[in-house]
């Protein structure tokens, strides 16, 4: 890819210039350089303006009780680098990808995505088969894709390594024509992620419903019979509470269990636990507490795509990135290699 190059340099600026201010005529509310989108007297998406080099996404959800702080704390950070960032905030889920889609299309700027992983996701979805790079504030609980890629979870630091990081390509997973950046799971952890999102929904907290929810979907057990093709190749029908897809390997023993090396492998990392019992699973979860896996606990390979048939024309839970949606099966997955341009720190 050559020599690293600053963010500056790969926009073509001076550095200590500021870039043209994004929302010219659109209504900004709350601070100057600060626009709603979405619910109340938000803009609509096709009267957001595009010409800004540097826009920042910030999902509300994120940190719903400070967003619109948090939006101009934002903006505070990047004009104190001399960098004028118009900041987004999304107010309505749906308007998203939207949103994103629309500074992504616009030319070689840097879309910065403000949230969890599932805000990161979407923003990465928008920008993948452009020319436009991803920068990562991250503002969400487990900030999986911010800690693999080295990215600082400090907020002053996250914005200086968009200031200041260089681009790297890395590879994406792809199900079902639908994008994700770390990875996507059938069975166990949809249900959990729905079950959760209940119980907050009845006033838990987030860990606690949580908690809650993994006894939930523990106690019922459910498993799924599932045909498998690995790059063409004929992989077992196994009956199994989980699929999982990652994008690139994740390591399964260690202190690093859980994480990602590298993101650039160009290759699926498929996990299954065939007949897995709930005490199984049980112990296979302590185990992981402590950074141990033992061998047959898990069927692990490592693909360029993937067909997933289950039950004929029955509709199916996924949750990519964390996220959950139905589909139906089979389910086609593949790695799109290199398809997304991330800004990262210099020393990664």
């Amino acid at each position: 890819m050559g020599r690293d190059r600053g963010t500056g340099e790969v926009l073509g600026l001076d550095h200590g210039v500021a870039p043209v201010a994004l929302c010219r005529g659109a209504e900004q509310v709350a601070a100057p350089g600060v626009t709603r989108v979405g619910r109340g007297p938000g803009v609509r998406v096709d009267q957001i303006a595009t010409q800004s080099v540097i826009a920042c996404i910030v999902n509300q959800r994120a940190r719903s009780n400070a967003a619109a702080q948090l939006a101009e704390r934002v903006a505070e950070l990047f004009r104190a680098h001399g960098v004028r960032v118009e900041t987004i905030v999304i107010e309505d889920g749906s308007q998203l990808l939207p949103v994103a889609r629309r500074f992504a299309r616009n030319g070689k700027g840097i879309v910065v995505a403000a949230g969890g992983d599932g805000t990161v996701s979407a923003v990465a979805s928008a920008i993948v088969g452009t020319q436009a790079t991803l920068g990562v504030l991250p503002l969400g609980t487990l900030n999986h894709f911010a800690k693999d890629m080295g990215i600082p979870l400090d907020l002053d630091a996250a914005v200086e390594n968009i200031i200041h990081g260089v681009p790297k390509l890395v590879d994406v997973g792809e199900v079902n024509e639908r994008i994700f950046v770390n990875n996507s799971s059938i069975g166990l952890y949809p249900a959990i992620v729905q079950q959760r999102s209940r119980h907050q929904s009845r006033g838990m907290s987030k860990w606690a419903a949580f908690a809650r929810a993994i006894y939930t979907v523990l106690r019922r057990m459910p498993h799924f019979h599932a045909t498998v093709r690995a790059d063409g190749r004929y992989d077992g029908r196994d009956r199994t509470p989980f699929i999982f897809v990652g994008n690139n390997p994740y390591q399964t023993n260690g202190l690093q269990i859980g994480e990602r090396q590298r993101l650039d492998t160009g290759r699926l990392w498929v996990c299954r636990a065939p007949d897995a019992d709930r005490l199984t699973l049980m112990w296979m979860a302590f185990r992981a507490l402590f950074g141990r896996t033992a061998p047959g606990e898990l069927k692990v390979n490592e693909v360029e795509e993937l067909w997933v048939q289950t039950r004929k024309n029955r509709r199916i839970k996924l949750a990519n990135d964390g996220e959950v949606f139905a589909t139906r099966s089979p389910l086609h997955y593949r790695i799109l290699p290199l398809a997304l341009r991330v800004l990262v720190p210099a020393q990664s």
